[in-house]
C-alpha cells in the first residue's frame, strides 16, 4: 500500500519549494516541461490528489493571518492581540481573531475555516481540551499541505513548527523561590491536571526549587484543580489541613486570587500569616487586596515574535526552512500580597 502523499514531500523528493510544485500540478509554464512531467508523475504514482484550497492559499497572498485563541476576555490573550497587531499593522497584514472556547472541535471548525483559502498562515493557541484528547491530527494535516503554522504558549511538542513558549520551568522555580526568601515553610502550589501542559511545567519549577533548597515534597500541598468542580471549595480544603501552607503559588491569577479570597474569609493576614503568588501579570493581580506578587509573561512579546516567525515561514517557502521555538524569560513582579525582600536580593 502506498504511503499517503502530500506537497512537502513531493517538494523533499525533488528538493523543490512547495510554490513549485503546486505549480508544476497546475501545469504552469514557469516550470520546466521536464520537471513538470516528473512530478506530475510522482504525484499521479502516489494518487495525490491535489487540496486546490491549500494551494489557492500558498500561491495567492492574502495578506490575512488566523488567529485561534481559547479566550478574549483573558488579560494574556489580550496582550499578545496586541503584540501580533502591533507586527501585522507594520508588515501590511490584517489579522482574523477565532474562538476554540477551549473546546477541540471548535479549534478544528476554526481551522477549517480559516485554511479555506482565506489567510496566508495561522497562529494558535492549543485548547485544553485538544490537549486532553491529545489527538492532533488537524495541525498535522495542516502542515502537510503547506500552510505555516505557528503555536504559542500551550503548544504540541511533536507538531513539527515554529512555537513561541514562556519559561515556565523557570516562573515557576522564580515564584517557589521567592517565596522560599520569603521565610515561608510549607509551600502550596495550585496547578493543573496532568494534560495541561503549561501546568505541568510550572510544577516542574516548584519542585526544582523545594530540591535544591532541601525542602521536602509534601503531595498535600500539591493541589490540582478540576475547573468542572468548584475551584473555591478545593482551595479551601488546602486551609483545612492540619498543619497548613504558609505559602501558595497559584499557577494562574484566578488561582491565587481564590485563595487570597478564603484567606480573608478566615481571618488571615496577608502576607504574615500566609504569603501568596500568581502567573500571569493581568488585571486580577492588580485590583485583590492586597495586590498580587505574580510572575510576568510578557504577552505581547509573545505574540510579536509568533508573527514574525510565521511571517518569516511564509516569505521564506524552501524546503529545507528550520522551525523555531523561542522561549519568552519571566520576570517577578513584586507587590504586597508577600512580604518585601531586601534591596539587591534580585538582580
Amino acid at each position: 500500500m502506498k504511503s499517503k502523499i502530500t506537497l512537502k514531500k513531493i517538494a523533499k523528493e525533488f528538493d523543490v519549494s512547495i510554490s513549485t510544485v503546486s505549480k508544476a500540478l497546475k501545469g504552469s509554464h514557469e516550470i520546466s516541461k521536464e520537471v513538470r512531467e516528473k512530478i506530475k508523475a510522482f504525484a499521479a504514482y502516489y494518487n495525490y490528489k491535489p487540496n486546490s484550497l491549500a494551494l489557492n492559499l500558498r500561491n495567492q497572498k492574502t495578506k490575512t493571518i488566523g488567529l485561534i485563541i481559547p479566550e478574549i476576555v483573558h488579560h494574556f490573550f489580550t496582550k499578545v492581540i496586541s503584540g501580533i497587531e502591533h507586527v501585522a499593522n507594520e508588515r501590511g497584514y490584517n489579522v482574523m481573531i477565532c474562538l476554540s472556547n477551549e473546546s477541540y472541535e471548535k479549534e478544528i471548525l476554526n481551522m477549517d475555516m480559516l485554511a479555506n483559502g482565506i489567510v496566508d498562515g495561522i497562529i494558535v493557541s492549543v485548547a485544553k481540551e485538544t490537549e486532553e484528547k491529545e489527538t492532533y491530527n488537524h495541525f498535522k494535516e495542516l502542515i502537510n499541505n503547506g500552510i505555516p503554522l505557528v503555536l504559542f504558549d500551550m503548544v504540541i511538542e511533536e507538531i513539527n513548527c515554529n512555537k513561541v513558549i514562556t519559561d515556565d520551568i523557570g516562573g515557576g522555580y522564580l515564584a517557589c523561590n521567592h517565596l522560599i526568601n520569603m521565610g515561608c515553610k510549607r509551600i502550596a502550589i495550585l496547578t493543573t491536571p496532568d494534560h495541561i501542559s503549561v501546568g505541568i511545567k510550572r510544577k516542574k519549577g516548584y519542585l526544582k526549587a523545594l530540591h535544591e533548597n532541601n525542602y521536602p515534597i509534601d503531595e498535600d500541598l500539591i493541589l490540582k484543580i478540576d475547573e468542572k468542580n468548584s475551584i473555591e471549595d478545593q482551595i479551601n480544603n488546602l486551609f483545612e489541613l492540619t498543619n497548613p501552607p504558609d505559602g501558595i503559588f497559584g499557577v494562574n491569577e484566578i488561582y491565587a486570587a481564590t485563595a487570597i479570597k478564603i484567606a480573608h474569609k478566615k481571618g488571615l493576614e496577608i502576607p504574615d500569616d500566609i504569603a501568596i503568588i500568581g502567573f500571569t501579570n493581568g488585571l486580577i493581580s492588580n485590583f485583590t487586596t492586597p495586590p498580587l506578587t505574580t510572575v510576568a509573561q510578557h504577552g505581547s512579546t509573545m505574540g510579536e515574535r509568533a508573527l514574525e516567525l510565521l511571517l518569516d515561514e511564509i516569505e521564506y517557502q524552501d524546503t529545507d526552512y528550520k522551525y523555531k521555538t523561542e522561549v519568552i524569560k519571566t520576570d517577578l513582579i513584586m507587590r504586597n500580597s508577600t512580604k518585601k525582600i531586601p534591596k539587591n536580593t534580585f538582580k
